[in-house]
């Protein structure tokens, strides 16, 4: 699955976890640019892309993500 596969289906979820069919998302995308992106939404979005993409992260992986781009590369680690 190349990137922009990984980044199509992201935009999927983050638009049904925040109930927002205009976010997109990209490498740079945090927490602060999506309104409702708290503590609590952040373990509901993990859950959702954990059963979309059928992984699990680690605890270790979930706290270093920064941004989108990062969740991606360790999305893009877990597919190989």
């Amino acid at each position: 699955m190349t990137r922009e596969e990984i980044f199509g289906k992201l935009n999927e979820v983050f638009r049904d976890v925040f109930e927002d069919d205009d976010i997109t998302v990209n490498d740079q995308t945090t927490a602060d640019d999506i309104d409702d992106w708290d503590s609590l939404e952040h373990i509901n979005l993990i859950n959702a892309i954990e059963q979309e993409f059928g992984i699990k992260f680690n605890m270790g992986q979930i706290v270093s993500m920064k941004n989108v781009g990062e969740m991606v590369t360790i999305i893009e680690s877990k597919l190989l």
